[in-house]
């Protein structure tokens, strides 16, 4: 059976450089690559303060929705940063939805 195509590759239109980290840190104590790649998005912005106990504002800043499996050989996005809007965002959490036929349909970066 074909699913529908939630983000259409019509809609990704946004430039965007993405870094997927893994878990642990190489020799030099920098955070293990095992993703990077010039992509294109449907780049969703907004932005949302949030006053923590500490009195600490923390914003998210937007969404970056992707057709398909981004990252096939990596099972789980828990980290990384990207490049977009000539600005670095680092990725707080990564979403791959799946299909029934558990095909990932799209990929999401919600970014801070």
């Amino acid at each position: 059976m074909k699913y529908p195509c939630l983000v259409p590759s019509a809609f990704c239109k946004t430039p965007i450089a993405v870094t997927i980290y893994g878990e642990g840190l190489t020799d030099r104590g920098e955070p293990k690559i095992i993703f990077e790649g010039e992509l294109f998005c449907n780049m969703q912005e907004g932005a949302k303060t949030v006053l923590t106990d500490q009195k600490k504002l923390v914003e998210i800043s937007g969404t970056a929705l992707f057709n398909g499996d981004i990252a096939p050989d990596v099972p789980v996005i828990s980290g990384g940063e990207v490049k977009v809007f000539g600005g670095v965002r680092r990725i707080l959490r990564g979403v791959k939805a799946r299909n029934p036929d558990g095909t990932v349909n799209y990929t999401e970066l919600e970014l801070i």
